[in-house]
């Protein structure tokens, strides 16, 4: 049983398969260990689904934003812009490049 086991693991199938598990095994450690979720805060099935929503969306906020910005294309001037442009108002400053 042992042999054929070990022989199954060497196999691209295998290999493939595992590789999926192996991110998911990282993400349901962090969950658990990193952010407490082994013990819920509220009694009740429809509380605990709602903290474990709510500290997935926490975590994945966390992940994103560690990474670096993505390079985005210039985009075409919006209607309203066009008007502003036209009667030389100045647009106000997006929210997105205050921190720039």
């Amino acid at each position: 049983m042992q042999l054929r086991v070990r022989t199954e693991q060497q196999t691209p199938e295998w290999k493939t398969r595992y590789a999926v598990r192996s991110g998911v095994e990282g993400t349901v450690n962090e969950f658990a260990h990193g952010h407490g979720m082994r013990r819920c805060r509220c009694r009740g099935q429809g509380k605990a689904h709602i903290q474990h929503v709510l500290t997935a969306i926490a975590v994945n906020i966390e992940r994103l934003s560690g990474l670096p910005p993505a390079e985005e294309a210039p985009r075409r001037p919006t209607a309203f812009q066009n008007y502003l442009d036209q009667r030389e108002i100045p647009r106000p400053k997006s929210w997105r490049t205050l921190g720039s």
